[in-house]
């Protein structure tokens, strides 16, 4: 499992319209087992070594899963599906993933509301990556199925091979992991969503901390797609305003196999610290990287698609120290307990929390619209997903519909004219905040 030691970073404002501010971390990260160094005195250990030896890794809670309680006899009255990764170079993400939306599909099948009095019906489906078309072929299976909702993909770049599809159907797409900033002005008809900021902010935020590491001449290695060239423009712009250099910055394309030549563009440039921006590939350019070529692995930096379990594929210490980021947020004990009440076998539970949001915001969309048809679910998903009373289950969300209206004139949260909005005793506006992720539409 991967071990974070969190060292939070702050947001001044919200990208886009969402229900609050997500957390978003900038974490030190044990990726294989690694020593901590003692002071030469015989004292205490370093701050910095506090952060990445082996005391970080079995200071884990020992968590007791929380089966979810069993679901309510009635009809189903909604049907989504997920397109998230169970093979292709992100497949690590996919068990958290498919966890967080199996979680939600429980708790709301177990509440006595339900959905409009109903249950909730979810169909899983691969995505793949993006050497595939699989992604296409599940929209495809899933759309003949009649579903209102997709969660996925987890790959921005997945995510554009199916978009069209999906939305120009009129269903509602929501992906917990996209971060590309090629979204934001993307011509989706309004029924894309995502529970995760852009890589504007996570690339401001990686840019900033290995400057304020001490690196004044970086090197990047990113993927040639939708996600990685995004967030090596947001990385990159990050590192010059804040006094570094981006000495190389080298591409590779899905489906390559052999790196060497980045690897020694980069190295060529003699870099105080390298961001590696790559999903499974990554086991193969830090044995090249760090084990061959004999970079110090404490100065590679890492980002959401790349942290993962490697204790099994790297000899201990590589990564010794090693940081990265990760947008969104870290699962606390208790949300990780009810993810390991729906798989046990969970070893890392990246965007668990954010399936999870999305599943239960189309389906308070469905509650506040009163009918579970994708337009429906579109056309409320901004209401209960921004302002308003917090709420902690999808019950206790639910519960909160529908009190009588009274009109009144506000402004609207996002750069169009003001609006006529509705005021009500009890907010209409909810969010689910057990997993504390929000709703970015732009």
């Amino acid at each position: 499992m991967s071990v974070f030691a969190k060292a939070t970073a702050s947001r001044s404002k919200p990208l886009s319209i969402v229900a609050g501010v997500a957390a978003f971390s900038a974490t030190a990260l044990l990726l294989a087992s690694c020593a901590s160094t003692p002071s030469t005195d015989g004292g205490e250990t370093t701050a910095a070594a506090a952060l990445c030896g082996p005391d970080a890794a079995t200071a884990a809670a020992d968590i007791t899963a929380v089966k979810p309680e069993a679901a309510q006899s009635r009809d189903t009255k909604l049907k989504i599906g997920s397109i998230l990764p169970t093979t292709g170079s992100l497949a690590f993400l996919g068990p958290p993933e498919i966890a967080g939306v199996d979680l939600a599909v429980d708790e709301i099948n177990a509440s006595a509301p339900g959905v409009l009095g109903g249950n909730v019906e979810v169909i899983h489906r691969d995505s793949g990556d993006t050497t595939t078309d699989i992604a296409t072929q599940s929209a495809t299976d899933l759309l003949s199925q009649g579903v209102s909702g997709i969660v996925g993909a987890a790959s921005s770049g997945v995510s554009f091979t199916f978009i069209d599809q999906v939305t120009g159907a009129k269903v509602v797409q929501v992906s917990p992991a996209n971060t590309s900033p090629d979204f934001s002005t993307y011509a989706d008809g309004g029924y894309y969503f995502r529970t995760a900021p852009s890589d504007v902010l996570q690339g401001r935020v990686l840019g900033n901390l290995m400057v304020g590491d001490g690196a004044t001449n970086v090197g990047i290695i990113y993927l040639n797609d939708a996600y990685g060239s995004g967030l090596e423009q947001n990385v990159s712009t990050a590192i010059e305003n804040a006094g570094g250099t981006v000495v190389a910055s080298e591409a590779f394309n899905e489906g390559d196999s052999q790196f060497s030549s980045q690897i020694d563009a980069v190295l060529a440039e003699d870099p105080d610290a390298i961001a590696l921006i790559a999903f499974d590939q990554t086991k193969v350019i830090i044995p090249e990287l760090v084990g061959t070529k004999g970079y110090d692995g404490s100065k590679v930096y890492f980002v959401d698609g790349n942290l993962a379990d490697y204790s099994a594929d790297f000899d201990e210490g590589t990564l010794n120290c090693a940081k990265g980021t990760l947008p969104g947020v870290l699962a606390d004990d208790a949300f990780k307990a009810k993810l390991l009440g729906v798989n046990p076998d969970l070893t890392d539970f990246s965007y668990g929390a954010e399936s999870y949001d999305a599943v239960n915001l189309m389906a308070l969309a469905a509650v506040a619209g009163g009918a579970t048809d994708g337009p429906t679910i579109q056309a409320n998903m901004k209401a209960v997903s921004e302002g308003g009373t917090k709420c902690t289950s999808f019950a206790e969300c639910a519960d909160l519909w529908p009190p009588a209206p009274t009109s009144t004139k506000t402004a609207s949260p996002d750069p169009s004219p003001s609006m006529t909005t509705v005021t009500r005793p009890r907010p209409t506006s909810v969010s689910t905040s057990t997993a504390r992720t929000t709703l970015t539409r732009r």
